[in-house]
Order: C-alpha cells, then structure tokens, then sequence
C-alpha cells in the first residue's frame, strides 16, 4: 500500500485574472495529521476543494488515494470524508434521520462511534436540524464525517463556530480516530493552537505554494528567537545574517527571528560581537506571524 495519499504536481488554478495556485507541489503521508496554515484568501479552501475533486484546476496533476481527483471511483469516494467551512444539510429531517440517511451511502457505518460521539457532545437525535446553531451544525457536519471511518479526512475551518470546550472534545475525538489505523487528517484552520494538539505535520500555503512542509517538531526547532545586549554595539548589517525574517535593532540591542536556526549560531555571534544572547523558543502562532506578518 502507498504511503502517499495525496500527491500534487504543478497545480495551478485561476480565477478570471486571478492566480490562486500557481504550479504548486504538495504530498500527504499516510498515518499523519497535517495541518495548512496560510493567510485568509491564500487559497485553502480552493486547495482542498482541487484535492476532492470538487474543484478542476487549469494544470497539473492531483492523485488521491491512488486515483486521478478529478475522476475519483465510488470506492475511492467511500475512503475519504469532508467538513466544509459551512455545513448544510436538509433542515425538515431529524439528527437520526440525516445519521442513517448517510449511513446508508456507505458499505461500513461505526453505528456505536456515533452513538459516543453523540452522547459526548450532547447531540440529541432527536432535534430537527432547521433550527440548529451554526455550531451544532458544525458538530453534526463532523459527526457524519466521522461514521465510516474514512482513511482520509479533510476538514476545513472545522472548529471556526465552537466554543473552547466543543474544540476540545472534537480534538480528542480528532486524534482517536487519526491513531486508529492508518488514518490521514488534512485539517485547515487559523486557530494555531489547536494543531499544536493534535498535529504532526504542518504545511504552509503563500503566493499559490506551498512555502513549507515538515513535521511540526522541525518547523519549531529552526525558527527561534534571538535577544542580542552588546555593550559595545552591533553590527550595521544585521539583516543579512543568513535566514533573518525580523530584525529590530537600536545599537547596542536586537531581537531577531531567524529561519533555520543552528544551536551553535548564538555562541559563535555571542564571540564575535562580545554579546549577551538568549534565545527563545516560539510556539506556532508566533512561528507564523514571525515569518509571514505584512
């Protein structure tokens, strides 16, 4: 079996005049939860929306589990679930009635995982969904997601409409199901802090590519932060030390962000420049907003 379950090859997808993807490269491994990261309006959405073939772009190739995205098999269809940002469903139906009504699409249905999910986040069968909140919604949109055990699952702003105590139910949940299997999660989302929980991977999307994608371990040991004190002064050219992304400086002391960060680099500018340097890990919010911040 491939441990490739996703794989990109120079996508490119217009809008009109406007480039969203622009011959982008991406792969996804089996087993892991990634999570893509990237501005509002840098194209997530219209990624995830070409992965699932629910999008066509103007170039390049998309496989997904094996298969061509754009003509995906029912078998294959069965394999993969999505929650998009807004969740409808039809609004005369009941909770129970909506469950067996998806069950009924595929050949295996988790009957008892929908039964524990429900009770845990206090779903009750049956309400009608018409008058749901939007975060309910949300719920039962991951909720249906959920039964038949998808291989791969992609979630887009799952978590945008709950509250802090849902999010951590739904992340718990999230991270059973990924370690269940050889289970793959592709997940969107801006709150940063929720993939810190429950992903192993992050990818970044800027400028209609992928700017990076490693394990989320990695991304945190090469951006750091230096705070720099030398009594004597600093150099003049501090913005080009190699992997700057910020730079203040006022003379005599710095704090700089650095990608691809080396455990020796602050003793060795600690000796040329007869400095005090501390250096300070960041979490992945402040990872972002350091290397991607206007």
């Amino acid at each position: 079996m491939s441990e490739t379950v996703v794989e990109a090859r120079g996508v490119t997808k217009r809008f009109k005049d406007k480039t969203v993807l622009d011959q982008l490269d991406f792969s996804l491994q089996r087993g892991s939860v990634t999570g893509l990261l990237g501005k509002n309006g840098t194209g997530k959405t219209t990624l995830l929306k070409c992965v699932l073939g629910l999008q066509t772009p103007q170039s390049g190739t998309i496989t997904v589990l094996g298969e061509d995205s754009r003509t995906l098999s029912g078998t294959a269809k069965a394999r993969l679930a999505y929650v998009p940002q807004e969740v409808s469903l039809y609004p005369w139906m009941r909770i129970r009635q909506v469950v067996a009504y998806t069950a009924a699409f595929y050949p295996r249905w988790n009957a008892v995982l929908i039964e524990r999910v429900m009770k845990d986040w206090e779903i009750n069968p049956d309400d009608k969904i018409g008058p749901l909140s939007t975060g309910q919604l949300q719920k039962l949109g991951i909720l249906l997601a959920l039964g038949h055990e998808p291989e791969l699952l992609v979630l887009d702003e799952p978590v945008a409409s709950l509250d802090p105590a849902a999010r951590r139910q739904f992340l718990a949940t999230l991270l059973e199901i990924a370690l269940t299997g050889d289970r793959t999660v592709l997940l969107s989302t801006h709150i940063t802090s929720d993939l810190e929980r429950v992903a192993d991977r992050v990818a970044i999307l800027r400028n209609g590519k992928i700017d990076y994608t490693d394990e989320l371990a990695a991304l945190k040991d090469s951006v750091k932060r230096l705070r720099i004190n030398a009594p004597s002064g600093l150099p003049s050219n501090l913005k080009s030390l190699p992997g700057i992304v910020k730079c203040e400086a006022d003379g005599k002391t710095a704090v700089l962000s650095l990608r691809g960060f080396e455990p020796d680099l602050p003793a060795r500018l600690a000796r040329d420049w007869n400095a005090e340097i501390s250096v300070e890990d960041l979490n992945l919010e402040e990872i972002f907003l350091e290397m991607y911040a206007d």
